[in-house]
């Protein structure tokens, strides 16, 4: 191969890394997208689910649930909600029950989800130390929420490392056993246990439909791939027949 013809498989080779290099620093930079199916637990009876697009620190939160308790000493039932980090990253079952009321209170249930990372609230404070304000906290038998908030570096690592879990609390007193009806919430005494305890539960996992996963999205990203891919295949061939022509054009120009 002639020094030229080399020049322009080298050159075609180079723009390969080039084509594909920008895609992948792009893509590691994108925001990426997590949802939870809210299942209930200690028979709440509702369910739900969020979804959170995490950018840096900045995670908006979008959530809908709805069967739980409607209403709490005359009004509407608030439900604080959490994101809870720093351990197994799992809902609780009924085994992590150790007084056998029949209700996995909020520290029964730590071991499985870890303690609050961030406070889900409807205004205000979202740090852990806005965990049990029930002022701002969802309140009703349903809830559509939006919210944009900023986290701390421990919530944004477990929610990567996939052990981030929401939890949504607040029983209906009347679906307690008799003795859960008698005892005091584990978390503010001054309040029943009914009222700090989880009623739903679902761990965040990368969104099966996230926009940097999903096919309708990808689609662009990887047709961009495949395009710069495919120009640097144009280009070997290109080079290709430039070889071809030149071999052809030599040999006519020794037989004439």
């Amino acid at each position: 191969m002639k020094n030229s013809q080399r020049v322009l498989v080298s050159l075609a080779a180079a723009a390969a890394v080039a084509a594909l290099t920008p895609l992948a620093s792009a893509s590691a930079d994108s925001p990426t997208s997590y949802g939870a199916n809210l299942d209930a637990i200690n028979g709440s009876g509702g369910s739900g689910m969020l979804s959170l697009t995490l950018d840096g620190s900045t995670a908006t939160v979008t959530e809908h649930w709805s069967g739980l308790a409607a209403e709490f000493d005359g009004a509407a039932y608030p439900h604080v909600q959490h994101i809870h980090i720093g351990a197994m990253g799992k809902c609780p079952t009924m085994s992590a029950d150790q007084n056998g009321d029949g209700v996995i209170s909020t520290t029964e249930g730590a071991p499985a989800y870890g303690g609050i990372g961030a406070t889900l609230s409807v205004s205000g404070d979202t740090s852990p130390a806005a965990g049990t304000n029930i002022k701002i906290a969802p309140a009703g038998p349903s809830t559509d929420y939006s919210r944009t908030i900023t986290l701390s570096d421990d919530t944004v690592a477990s929610i990567k490392d996939g052990t981030a879990v929401i939890v949504v609390h607040g029983l209906d007193p009347a679906t307690l056993s008799k003795q859960a009806k008698q005892e005091k919430s584990d978390l503010v005494p001054s309040l029943p246990l009914a009222a700090t305890s989880p009623a739903l539960c679902g761990t965040l996992a990368v969104w099966p439909s996230a926009p940097q996963t999903g096919a309708g999205s990808t689609a662009g990203i990887e047709g961009l791939g495949l395009f710069g891919l495919g120009g640097t295949l144009l280009a070997l061939g290109g080079a290709g027949l430039l070889v071809s022509r030149r071999r052809t054009a030599s040999i006519e120009d020794r037989q004439s």
